[in-house]
């Protein structure tokens, strides 16, 4: 394999990789709440938390950009 063709390093193709964060006890106490709710892991909860937030972000930036090309104010 070339130089060129061998994937970087600190990449994982398809991969997971992991985000550790330092929360207080009463923050985590509410994301247990919310995840117990749904029946999902705190972990599951927060990804979806996340990936949802991402997505409405991203819509909401198409929409202000539709916006602008058809001249909407």
């Amino acid at each position: 394999m070339t130089q060129s063709a061998k994937a970087h390093p600190t990449l994982i193709p398809m991969g997971t990789t992991v985000l550790s964060l330092r929360i207080d006890g009463e923050l985590l106490d509410r994301l247990r709440n919310h995840a117990a709710k749904r029946g999902m892991s705190v972990q599951d909860y927060v990804i979806q938390t996340l990936m949802r937030d991402d997505f409405d972000q991203r819509f909401q930036t198409a929409v202000e950009e539709t916006e602008k090309f058809y001249g909407v104010t």
